[in-house]
């Protein structure tokens, strides 16, 4: 009963957002970011911001504890989230983003912030009519905008922001997080999980945070196996033994391991090439360097043949034989 409900409890609670930090000191590993926002909030002014770089790396949270630190109590009556991915059109621009734009502030701050998450996601359209807006309503509203790629922000809007670019998270930082979060919420987890946890999640504190999650929910304890289950990705050692195996020329041998792989994790023909990919520059295959280049050729052309519809299964194994080829001629 115990068990059941220490499972329950885990589950209700959303510890992305249970554990996201309200400070702007609480963020992990963005001095560079932190230092310049703090100068904003003692100023008490704000230009435009376009915040930049890979999910998870603290953009959106950055953004609310700005607010917070600016507004103080009332940081929710004079602060407006758009996910630009869901609300893309530029009937939102010119309507929520316009009325709410247009409106004065509430209790005697300065101005109001929009945040715009996803902002890449807006169209060209959308992005023109912001920019105007952005121009008409700049003594009441400031804009921050959050975008994976800035190259896809237009560059009337990236003149008119200040760019913040936030970098990947070391695997430390992720770390030292987790095991507070798991101190906090009693349970234990390996360091061999903890290492799992970083390479699944690739630098995205939101993505370790919900995999560890669901790891909690199965029980107190996390182990490495646990980690990958859960994240439906393989283990590396794996994933290098099929390359090692069809790099030897044991083309059955490697397709019956990937073909494992595939049925124990569940995973896509998208996600095997991506991990090969990663695991060919991470791990030592033993071949020399002048193979490397052929093999990322090969995982890409296998990639693109399946995002363009092809047969994720025919595919694989046509990589596997491709890479069979590469190994025996570096051999010969």
């Amino acid at each position: 009963m115990a068990e059941a409900e220490h499972e329950l409890r885990v589950l209700e609670i959303p510890w992305v957002e249970k554990y996201r930090p309200k400070r702007l000191d609480d963020i992990v590993d963005q001095e560079h970011v932190v230092r310049r926002l703090k100068a904003y909030v003692e100023s008490g002014n704000l230009p435009n911001l376009l915040f930049a770089g890979p999910p998870g790396t603290g953009k959106t949270t950055a953004a609310l504890c700005l607010a917070r630190e600016m507004f103080g109590e009332h940081w929710r009556d004079n602060f407006l989230e758009l996910n630009a991915s869901d609300e893309r059109g530029i009937d939102v621009i010119r309507t929520k983003v316009k009325n709410f734009a247009r409106t004065r502030p509430i209790g005697g701050a300065p101005f109001k912030i929009i945040f715009l998450d996803e902002a890449d996601n807006l169209t060209r359209d959308s992005q023109q009519a912001l920019r105007r807006i952005m121009e008409m309503y700049s003594d009441t509203c400031r804009f921050i905008l959050a975008a994976n790629y800035s190259s896809a922000i237009i560059d009337p809007i990236q003149s008119r922001c200040v760019v913040f670019k936030f970098k990947k998270l070391p695997e430390e930082a992720i770390k030292e997080r987790l095991r507070e979060i798991a101190e906090q919420e009693g349970i234990e987890v390996t360091d061999e999980a903890l290492d799992a946890i970083v390479y699944v999640s690739e630098g995205d504190m939101r993505k370790a945070v919900n995999v560890l999650q669901a790891a909690a929910a199965l029980g107190k304890v996390i182990d490495r196996d646990t980690v990958y289950e859960i994240a439906s990705t393989a283990r590396p050692e794996h994933v290098k033994e099929i390359i090692k195996k069809a790099l030897e020329g044991d083309f059955m041998a490697a397709r019956s391991r990937l073909h494992d792989i595939i049925a124990r994790y569940g995973m896509s023909g998208e996600d095997v090439v991506r991990q090969m990919h990663r695991v060919i520059f991470e791990e030592d295959l033993g071949v020399p360097d002048e193979v490397i280049p052929e093999l990322v050729d090969a995982i890409g052309e296998a990639e693109y043949r399946m995002v363009r519809g092809s047969d994720e299964r025919i595919q694989l194994e046509a990589l596997l034989a491709r890479i069979s080829s590469i190994g025996a001629e570096a051999g010969s």
